[in-house]
């Protein structure tokens, strides 16, 4: 399938219709530079090269990976998109060292039989907050623990609109990835915060505007609250 429109900017380039069944939301920024938000499991990139391509851009401009957290069917390609573009990979720091040391429970590469290779994170991120700028846009990662101790969304302000990168915000939430609901609870209410008018969510689409971003979110935390 082919990829698909978020803003003139933003694309959703791969998931499990368009890429592979395995594949988590893969989307792609072009700011001059490009940047991807997660990248799959790792069986499709070169799919996803090519939907870079039928998008009219060069994936040799690919300069930043953004990792929102160390599952599998988020991080599987980062390393041959690094092999190949050199891309910059950028995570938060307690979720990296399950990658750097290809952990398979921890990265849940064992649910999918797939073999994880260490990959080496180039910027580890360890603040609440801390604002990236790339191609002259300021991109802002928030730390939002609960699904994983290093899960981590990103939101940018661009064309007048905040659009926000809410990867698995349905969870699963498990011992085994180190979850904790009540650290999920308090970065869920900081997502509502940021009022964004567009939430690109790790799986089940595309939400806009802000009356449906905030339901969206507020219907899980209805689900899994006290």
């Amino acid at each position: 399938m082919k990829p698909v429109k978020v803003t003139d900017d933003i694309y959703l380039i791969g998931d499990s219709n368009i890429t592979d069944s395995r594949d988590c939301s893969i989307y792609l920024l072009n700011l001059g530079e490009l940047v991807l938000i997660d990248t799959g499991a790792g069986l499709s990139v070169n799919g996803l090269v090519r939907n870079i391509e039928r998008l009219g851009l060069d994936p040799k401009r690919i300069s930043n990976i953004i990792l929102t957290h160390c599952h599998i069917d988020h991080i599987g390609g980062a390393h041959e998109f690094k092999k190949r573009f050199d891309a910059r990979i950028i995570m938060h720091e307690l979720d990296a060292e399950a990658v750097e040391r290809a952990d398979n429970r921890m990265t849940a590469a064992n649910w999918y039989g797939i073999e994880l290779d260490p990959l080496p994170v180039d910027v580890k991120l360890k603040d609440e907050e801390e604002r990236l700028t790339i191609g002259g846009q300021e991109i802002v990662c928030l730390h939002t623990p609960g699904h994983t101790p290093g899960s981590i969304s990103v939101y940018l302000d661009r064309g007048g609109q905040r659009i926000l990168f809410g990867q698995d915000i349905h969870g699963p939430f498990l011992a085994d990835f180190g979850a904790n609901m009540k650290h999920w609870q308090i970065s869920m209410e900081k997502l509502i915060a940021l009022k964004a008018d567009i939430l690109c969510e790790g799986h089940f689409g595309i939400y806009q505007p802000n009356e449906k971003v905030t339901a969206y979110i507020e219907r899980y935390l209805e689900e899994y609250g006290d």
